[in-house]
C-alpha cells in the first residue's frame, strides 16, 4: 500500500484511466480537487483523479516550520544543495501510487502523473524515469531538481507526452526555472507542449482549458 493518504475523485462511470496529481509546498491533496469539475470531462473521459497528501516535514527555507512537503527546500538557488533523500522518498511514493492504480485495473499507458510546483518536480522525476510507458506527464509551474550527472540514469521514457505550463510573472519559481527544465527535457529528446500564461505562481482559467484539451488528447491516444 502507498505510504500516504489520498483524496480521490471517481468518474460517473467505471474508471479506465487515472491522473495522479501532486500538490505544492504547504498545500494538501484537496488543493486541486475543485479543478476536476472545471475540467468538464464527464461523458468524454472516465478518469479517476488521485490527489495524495505529502508527508509533513520541516522546511529549511521556512525557518524549519513543519508542513506538508514532498522534500525539504534548503535554498532558493537553482544550483543550491538538494534534499536528495526527500526527493527520492517522494519519487518512490509516486511510483507506489502508479503501481496501485495498475493493480486496480488501470493499464500503465492509461495513467498520467501531474504536479504543481514542488509536486511537479516529483511528477517529472517519476514520469521521465518510469520503466513502463505512461499516458503523460503534466508539470505545472515547476522545475527539475536533477543534477546533470544524474540525468542519463533517469531520462528513459522519451516517448512520454509532456505538458508544461508556467506563469510569466511567477515570483516563487521564476519562468526561467521552468524554461530550464523544458530545455533540458527537449535536449534529451522529449517532445514538450509548453505554455506560458500572464499569471503568478498559480493556475488560471486558460491553463485549465489547455489541461482539459491535453488530457483529452493523451487519453484518446491510449485506448
Amino acid at each position: 500500500m502507498p505510504t500516504v493518504e489520498t483524496v480521490e475523485v471517481e468518474p460517473a462511470g467505471n474508471a479506465d484511466g487515472s491522473v495522479i496529481w501532486l500538490h505544492g509546498l504547504g498545500a494538501d491533496g484537496h488543493d486541486f480537487e475543485p479543478i476536476v469539475p472545471e475540467l468538464d470531462l464527464e461523458g468524454s473521459a472516465n478518469l479517476r483523479f488521485v490527489f495524495p497528501h505529502a508527508p509533513v516535514r520541516p522546511v529549511t527555507i521556512n525557518g524549519g516550520a513543519e508542513m506538508r512537503a514532498w522534500f525539504d527546500i534548503l535554498a532558493l538557488d537553482r544550483d543550491g544543495q538538494l534534499d536528495d533523500a526527500g526527493i527520492e522518498e517522494s519519487r518512490q511514493i509516486l511510483l507506489e501510487l502508479i503501481q496501485r492504480e495498475h493493480e486496480r485495473g488501470i493499464a500503465y499507458e492509461r495513467i498520467a502523473v501531474a504536479g504543481f510546483s514542488q509536486g511537479g518536480a516529483i511528477a517529472m522525476l517519476a514520469g521521465i524515469g518510469h520503466a513502463q510507458s505512461l499516458a503523460g506527464l503534466m508539470a505545472l509551474s515547476t522545475y527539475l531538481p536533477l543534477r546533470g550527472d544524474m540525468e542519463e540514469a533517469v531520462l528513459q521514457s522519451r516517448d512520454l507526452p509532456v505538458f508544461m505550463a508556467h506563469g510569466s510573472f511567477d515570483p516563487v519559481l521564476p519562468l526561467a526555472m521552468g524554461a530550464n527544465a523544458r530545455n533540458r527535457l527537449m535536449a534529451a529528446g522529449f517532445d514538450i507542449d509548453w505554455r506560458e500564461y500572464p499569471m503568478a505562481h498559480a493556475v488560471c482559467p486558460d491553463e485549465i482549458a489547455d489541461i482539459r484539451r491535453w488530457l483529452m488528447s493523451v487519453f484518446a491516444n491510449t485506448d
